[in-house]
């Protein structure tokens, strides 16, 4: 998919990630890859050169979303969240349950993926975290970001000691793009994790798993009680002759600690009694373990932002998604983070370091993305702000900064580059 003649790219900033923003910068670009950056004019006889002129813009790598749920992404608005998490999810399970089945279900979840990921360009984002509840036979539509699929499994009654059969057909159709995504505390025996886990470590995937999402899953997994056992016994998913065996957020760290790169998603009660000593384990594994927080939907559903610094205080990387267009007006991880800024939770640089580079590592993409470097695939995203601007960072975050090109491996995806 990489563009065959070279390119020659200047903009008024250069924002690499991954050393000091370059004013007045440069980059040239071969085969889908990086081969030079530099500062003002490129190297050899003027005019030799033919050079696309970005203006006044900001060329950022092209921006990771490290959490989201592509299935939702036909839905025009979010659920309603009353009753916060279990009653939301109560609302998911009642929409899962009212869709097409049979090649009508598998048209949908295609085309529902073909919108997420055309939405996803138009924000800017090249590289994914997706959680996959089915895998359509054909695989992901290949339009644009590279996707990092977590194959999702719950259940509460498995007593097998291999995966499910069908979620290991999909890790197979999924190949290099696969990872392994336990859903929850509350959702996953501990004999089903221990088999993803050990699924994940033999085929060597990572994995990524949702944590202290609300005060009703810690009151769930400690205590066996709350509406989250209300609400699976309505639902049917409480097994009949036994409470599930289930673990806490802490012991779960552990577990995914095991292999070699994994993720917490949400994280919002981490550390927090009755299993006050999850965070200090998560801190313990930063070196395989990042958060990915959500700030919009975790404010939808839990009335607060995540605990940003206290992860940023333990070392911990921070990646940001979008969660999904059932919790989310949109897939815009730019609007996640000036959610985060404007609350005065993290600095501009700090927020782009969530939605780059630290995101990238987060879903085990980081040789392929999140910073701008030569010999990296060029992946890019073209922002052009309103109005004048001395501080690139300030700017990337602006509500009025537009996105006018999305590019992977040097092909422009969305949008278009002036005079290109």
């Amino acid at each position: 998919m990489s563009r065959a003649e070279p390119l020659h790219l200047r903009a008024r900033w250069i924002v690499p990630v991954g050393g000091p923003a370059i004013e007045d910068g440069w980059l040239r670009i071969e085969h889908g890859r990086i081969v030079a950056i530099g500062r003002h004019a490129p190297p050899g006889p003027p005019g030799e050169t033919a050079i696309t002129d970005l203006g006044d813009s900001i060329i950022l790598p092209g921006l990771v979303n490290a959490h989201t749920h592509l299935e939702f992404s036909d839905l025009e608005r979010p659920l309603d969240a009353d009753g916060g998490l279990p009653g939301w999810i109560a609302r998911v399970v009642a929409l899962r349950r009212a869709r097409p089945t049979g090649d009508a279900a598998e048209a949908r979840l295609v085309a529902a993926l073909r919108m997420g990921l055309g939405e996803s360009l138009s924000h800017g984002v090249t590289t994914i975290g997706e959680i996959a509840t089915a895998v359509p036979r054909g695989g992901y539509p290949s339009i644009g970001p590279r996707v990092r699929v977590y194959r999702e499994a719950l259940g509460l009654s498995f007593g097998g000691r291999g995966v499910p059969g069908v979620v290991a057909r999909d890790l197979d159709r999924l190949g290099d793009s696969a990872g392994i995504s336990p859903h929850a505390p509350m959702t996953v025996s501990s004999a089903l994790g221990r088999a993803l886990l050990r699924e994940a470590a033999r085929r060597d995937l990572p994995v990524t798993m949702h944590l202290a999402e609300s005060l009703a899953e810690l009151a769930y997994v400690t205590g066996g009680g709350g509406p989250f056992r209300d609400l699976f016994s309505t639902l049917g998913a409480w097994p009949a002759d036994r409470s599930p065996p289930v673990l806490p957020p802490s012991d779960w760290i552990s577990r995914l600690a095991r292999v070699r790169r994994g993720s917490v998603v949400h994280g919002t009660f981490l550390g927090e009694p009755p299993d006050a000593t999850a965070l200090d384990r998560l801190a313990r594994h930063r070196n395989r373990l990042g958060v990915v927080v959500c700030p919009r939907t975790t404010r939808l559903l839990s009335g607060r932002l995540p605990p940003v610094r206290q992860f940023l205080a333990a070392g911990v990387r921070v990646a940001i998604g979008t969660d999904s267009r059932a919790s989310n007006p949109d897939l815009s991880v730019l609007g996640e983070a000036r959610e985060l800024v404007g609350a005065g939770v993290v600095s501009p640089g700090e927020a782009l370091r969530m939605m780059t580079s630290d995101a990238a590592w987060n879903v085990a993409h980081e040789v392929r993305a999140g910073s701008i470097a030569v010999g990296r695939p060029a992946d890019l995203v073209v922002l052009a702000p309103s109005g004048q601007f001395t501080d690139p960072l300030d700017a990337i975050l602006r509500a009025d900064t537009r996105v006018v090109a999305t590019l992977r491996a040097g092909r422009v995806l969305h949008g278009r580059l002036a005079g290109g």
